[in-house]
């Protein structure tokens, strides 16, 4: 079995691919991309850098369908120019520098050369010219994976754009040569930009973990202090709070500029609050919030969209980020191995979909062959072949029957039968009884740890055999002293727990 290290993040669920791209393609900012796409053509002046030429914007913005007398008009239509332009959607000949004077020439009364001697009269500006890219085709004529490679890329735009400051501090900040004095203006653009994606990759987590958000939006203070307090953090102090408030005012102006490319569901810091931050007064504590005020904080939720995307860029960057239906043309042993470390619910998820699409019978037979083994997984492994094999109907029977006579599968298969009524499953023996308890206990304590329902599973396994401890440290399992160990601490009659630690010494000394 595989010895790779269990992913770090839970799976996520998926939307199609077709579901994601009817969704991309309307949201705000990638839609109007498209349209100014379509729009572009031979009367199109760019700018070096590909910018609209200023006189450009406001007929953009009508294109786009906003008012004629909308100031913000030109603001959007700059912005989905620029997307259009990154995402190949439009293609750009830049205007050519103007060439530097020849002092010798003007000396002479040469005529300048070059694009300086083209076009109008003297200091008329030059433009470059626009078209639509071939990427644009895709649009229409593509497949749903070739509308989100586009998305995807304009998410890259509009993220780079969320983490820098607003232009205002810019300008301010900027030195006599035209270059960003960074040490005044406090930015690191490398910084900002490692900022966002920590606090995405922590609202992806925040919304996939189990008992996490989920579809519910997760109040702006909980994502701000997961980025600032530290884990081992009790009461916060006012400088680390002040921190907190800092990174709420960040994220309230980011997520406002990343809720139009679809990424997030935003509700906004309340204006009152804000006015509040201005006044440099720090924002309450959010443990001591009000549940029912929280949403005056913020508000923000991944959509389906955000999912793949964030998910996607985490994949780029190395990062081991599963989705549900992945597993899904890999073998048994592979699915059993990754889903022994999902959540109970996306465990049952991948397994489901992994079972539709095989023959039962066969697909069962796989599984129960990939259940095997005494290595220190293999015990969460039988439980997930089991879980696997719980909605499975009567085709699966023949291949569990073929394993009743298996030391290691026999007990799964006599459970699996005597569930489904089956009267002639042949008893087992003692020693298959004490080597399945402890398969049992050990592959729970592997998927849930110390849990609570833990104790109670003990005291039912153990109840029923009289003497049990006096026979079980002689079992020859792998986890047999390791179970016997967690029995004697959790066990919940003392009695029983006193004995539990007696039998895990006698078989720890007979292993050595």
């Amino acid at each position: 079995m595989s010895a790779e290290p269990h992913p770090t993040l839970p799976p996520v669920r998926l939307h199609s691919d077709a579901e994601l791209a009817r969704d991309a393609l309307v949201t705000p900012l990638f839609a109007r991309a498209v349209r100014l796409a379509r729009w572009a053509g031979p009367d199109t002046r760019v700018e070096i850098g590909g910018e609209l030429a200023a006189d450009q914007l406001p007929r953009a913005a009508t294109v786009l369908g906003f008012d004629a007398a909308d100031p913000d008009g030109p603001m959007y239509a700059s912005r989905a120019w620029r997307v259009a332009v990154d995402t190949g959607l439009v293609d750009v000949t830049e205007p050519e520098p103007e060439a530097e004077p020849d002092p010798e020439a003007e000396a002479e009364g040469e005529p300048e050369s070059g694009a300086a001697s083209q076009g109008g009269g003297a200091g008329e500006p030059e433009h470059g010219t626009a078209a639509p890219g071939e990427d644009l085709a895709l649009i229409g004529g593509g497949a749903p994976a070739d509308v989100l490679n586009l998305w995807l890329a304009a998410l890259d735009t509009v993220l780079a754009d969320a983490a820098v400051p607003e232009l205002d501090d810019l300008v301010d900040a900027l030195e006599d040569g035209g270059e960003i004095d960074f040490d005044r203006l406090d930015w690191n653009p490398a910084r900002e930009a490692d900022f966002l994606d920590g606090v995405l990759a922590n609202l992806y987590l925040l919304t996939v973990a189990e008992g996490g958000a989920g579809e519910s939006p997760v109040p702006l203070p909980v994502l701000a202090a997961s980025m600032v307090v530290p884990d081992d953090m009790g009461e916060p102090t006012d400088a680390v709070l002040e921190q907190v408030s800092d990174a709420m005012m960040r994220l309230d102006d980011q997520f406002r500029q990343l809720e139009p490319i679809g990424l997030v569901e935003f509700r906004p810091v309340d204006e009152e609050l804000m006015a509040e931050a201005d006044d440099e007064e720090p924002l309450p504590d959010p443990a001591e919030v009000d549940e029912d005020d929280i949403a005056r904080y913020g508000m923000v939720r991944l959509t389906p969209l955000g999912l793949y995307g964030v998910r996607a860029r985490m994949l780029e960057a190395g990062v081991e980020a599963p989705a549900i239906g992945e597993l899904a043309d890999k073998g048994a042993d592979a699915l059993l191995d990754a889903v022994s470390h999902y959540p109970e619910h996306a465990a049952q998820a991948e397994m489901e979909q992994w079972l539709a699409g095989r023959e039962l019978s066969s697909a069962a037979a796989e599984l129960l062959d990939a259940a095997r083994g005494d290595d220190e997984g293999a015990p969460l492994r039988r439980l997930r072949c089991q879980q696997a094999l719980a909605p499975a109907g009567p085709a699966a029977e023949p291949a569990v029957r073929a394993v009743l006579g298996d030391p290691r599968l026999g007990g799964l298969a006599r459970v699996w039968l005597a569930e489904r009524g089956a009267t002639d499953v042949p008893a087992p023996d003692g020693a298959m009884v004490f080597w399945l308890t402890v398969d049992t206990i050990a592959a729970q304590l592997a998927a849930d740890g110390e849990a609570d329902e833990l104790p109670l599973l003990m005291g039912s396994l153990t109840g029923h055999h009289a003497g049990f401890f006096d026979e079980v440290w002689r079992v020859e399992h792998p986890a047999t002293a390791d179970v016997l160990e967690a029995m004697g601490r959790l066990h919940p009659d003392k009695k029983a727990a006193k004995e539990a630690r007696k039998a895990a010494f006698k078989a720890r000394s007979r292993r050595r």
